[in-house]
């Protein structure tokens, strides 16, 4: 490979990696889906490996742990809890390798270990069922990676994994709601409600007040991003900041050349998803803490107190857990309530700008300088036009 194409192949991982696919030249998501798919597949297959120790261990299809579970039903609320970190910490971890051969026979082998999977330990006792989801969920896997939304999945789970590294600067942020959800915590009408109220009707109150919280972030994030889209907002130091990356030695552009729409909705979805991830995962923290917490205080007969002879066990993702049904719903609430505060405080809070904001703005604006430097090196030859003596390349769109 000459350094010109091993270059460019570095410039194209380096966008995937940052969750901007829309950037790079046509043609470019469909090559090598295959290795590039390995991440993904390698933490289908761990998901997998879990289910086939759950169906060895238990002999069950279906997971149903209700009243005081005994050892063997301990063990499968373990594994319950450790399968998606695991999952994505694999997926991660081959994520950072670019050696092709490394990745082509992880997806060989994770495509081995989803095919098992799929016939001894499935969703369901019927094999064919199980057979036909995998082969839908690899499908599904290969697309998203070819049409570039994977990129930006993986990209999510990226910033997740780094928000949870400094998840104690997060937290301290969100200690102030954290003392106010103790008063909704402790109070008897949202016990009520939460013991009463459908997890339908539950999940589309979540979702009315997160898309509310969720346009207030997107709208002033993109009011604050319009200055650096425009062709005149490079600056002098850009260029230095792009050192020792594979766009160093590549040829600069005196002006931008302006976004197209798919760019435009990348560039605006990842700077959205990054405050939304940010805030959804100490949202999510705040809540298990308090989740925590529910399963130390609340007794059967407090829970029969304060949900008027509630459930104690409770229905999650399909599955029934010895987990009282009213502190889920309470928990899956107070995620709400904290994500709502604190997507008001990054629109609001200047410190909070400042400290958070400000430097995903400027790692965009770094972003687009390498853009442009992209667009310029794969421009089309017939493209090329000359203004004023001087050669400005257009970019193929």
């Amino acid at each position: 490979m000459s350094a010109q194409s091993a270059s460019r192949l570095a410039a194209e991982r380096w966008f995937l990696q940052r969750g901007l696919p829309a950037v790079l030249r046509p043609g470019v998501l469909v090559q090598r889906v295959w290795t590039r798919s390995a991440p993904a597949l390698a933490g289908l297959a761990v998901v997998m490996t879990f289910s086939m120790i759950i169906v060895g261990v238990t002999g069950k299809y279906t997971i149903d742990i209700d009243g005081t579970p005994n050892r063997t039903e301990w063990f499968v609320l373990a594994v319950i809890v450790l399968v998606l970190p695991a999952a994505a910490v694999v997926g991660w971890l081959v994520s950072r390798t670019d050696d092709t051969r490394i990745r082509a026979t992880v997806s060989g082998a994770s495509l081995g270990i989803a095919a098992l999977g799929g016939v001894y330990a499935g969703p369901s006792p019927r094999v064919w069922v199980d057979i036909v989801t995998e082969i839908v969920i690899v499908a599904v896997i290969v697309v998203c990676t070819a049409t570039g939304a994977g990129a930006i999945l993986g990209w999510a789970v990226r910033m997740t994994l780094a928000n949870l590294a400094s998840i104690g600067n997060l937290l301290l942020g969100a200690l102030p709601v954290m003392l106010l959800t103790v008063l909704v915590f402790f109070n008897g009408p949202v016990w009520t409600m939460a013991s009463t109220v459908s997890r339908p009707r539950l999940w589309f109150a979540l979702l009315f007040l997160m898309l509310i919280a969720g346009t207030f972030l997107l709208s002033s994030t993109m009011s604050r991003v319009r200055p650096i889209l425009a062709p005149d907002a490079k600056q002098p130091e850009d260029a230095a900041r792009l050192v020792g990356t594979p766009f160093e030695a590549m040829p600069d552009r005196p002006r931008r050349v302006d976004l197209s729409r798919p760019e435009r909705l990348n560039v605006g979805f990842v700077l959205a998803m990054s405050q939304i991830v940010q805030v959804m995962t100490v949202s999510i923290v705040t809540g298990l803490l308090f989740f925590v917490l529910g399963l130390i205080l609340v007794s059967p007969e407090l829970l029969a107190a304060l949900t008027n002879h509630g459930s104690p066990d409770g229905q999650f993702l399909g599955m029934t857990l010895p987990v009282p049904d009213a502190l889920i719903q309470v928990t899956m609430f107070l995620i709400a309530l904290t994500f709502m505060y604190l997507a008001a405080r990054a629109v609001g809070d200047k410190e909070y700008r400042e400290r958070f904001v400000d430097p995903l703005i400027d790692d965009l604006r770094l972003t687009l300088v390498a853009r442009d430097r992209y667009r310029t090196v794969t421009a089309d030859p017939e493209n090329t036009q000359r203004e004023g003596g001087i050669s400005t390349l257009r970019p193929c769109n």
